[in-house]
């Protein structure tokens, strides 16, 4: 620690800042500014080097494979490959043939910056299924949703109504980590939308908790943010005609930033036990 400047308190800040961002990943040893235009090369650059050096780089095990290209179907227009998960997702007859599939699709460039595929966790033959966002650094690791702080505390409001993973069926619309945790784009969830429909589909729950705004906004429709619409009983409509009782509430990672806003969640917990007994 000698060795680090006078403001090391804000540098230490600093990477304090990156590792609550998701940050756990260093690209190189030196800073680049990766969108400033690249600099020609020198013209001995861009000729045939000596044949000396050839067999130097040749040989060096500092060179490394040029990056991965992501396949047609990911570099395609995002409608065409939305397309393509929707039929993809259409001939899964089961929830296990399902996860196939989505294991083996490349239409989605999360997957090729992504560990594992987070299909799902707990009871799919439960009353209720959870479904979030998106994958964060524990379950990219692990390959299950809701695995980190943020899981803990839902399973802990789970226990608050008599109900543990055995009993809930838990998914997020995209299964796949976003870089440092990075919000999901509307291109992504659109590619990933159809599977996680076909989940619900499959799963046929009594009850839907939508975790967060973004799984209220894309599952339901509403354009309100969470605030406004956590707590009010909506209905979810699956492509075969069925209706689902569905609930927005807060998500657990907005919970642990905001303490003081889980008398809120609890709030909605027992509006699903209520609902629970009610149909028992």
């Amino acid at each position: 620690m000698q060795d680090l400047p006078a403001d090391r308190d804000a540098l230490k800040a600093l990477l304090d800042f990156h590792v609550e961002a998701g940050v756990d990943l260093a690209l190189d040893e030196t800073p680049h500014n990766r969108f400033a235009e690249p600099k020609p090369e020198p013209a001995q650059a861009r000729g045939t080097a000596p044949q000396g050096q050839q067999a130097l780089a040749s040989s060096s095990p500092a060179s490394s494979p040029p990056p991965r290209a992501l396949p047609k179907a990911a570099a395609g227009a995002p409608d065409e490959v939305a397309g393509l998960a929707r039929e993809q997702a259409r001939h899964a007859q089961s929830l296990e043939e399902l996860e196939t599939i989505l294991a083996g699709f490349e239409g989605c460039a999360l997957k090729f910056s992504a560990k594992n595929l987070a299909f799902a966790d707990g009871n799919p033959e439960g009353r209720v299924m959870l479904v979030g966002e998106a994958p964060g650094a524990d379950e990219d690791r692990i390959g299950k949703p809701f695995m980190g702080r943020s899981g803990q505390l839902l399973d802990r409001m789970l226990a608050t109504i008599g109900l543990d993973r055995s009993q809930v069926y838990v998914a997020n619309i995209v299964p796949w980590r976003p870089p440092g945790n990075r919000t999901p784009t509307p291109q992504e969830i659109a590619i990933c939308k159809p599977f996680i429909a076909r989940q619900i589909e499959l799963a046929s729950p009594e009850f839907l908790i939508c975790l967060g705004g973004p799984a209220a906004q894309n599952l339901l429709g509403l354009k309100d943010g969470i605030l406004r619409t956590r707590g009010r009983w909506f209905t979810y409509k699956t492509e075969d005609g069925r209706e689902i009782r569905a609930l927005p509430t807060l998500h657990p990672a907005y919970l642990l930033r905001q303490p003081l806003q889980k008398r809120l969640g609890w709030r909605d917990f027992m509006a699903l036990r209520r609902a629970l007994d009610a149909k028992e």
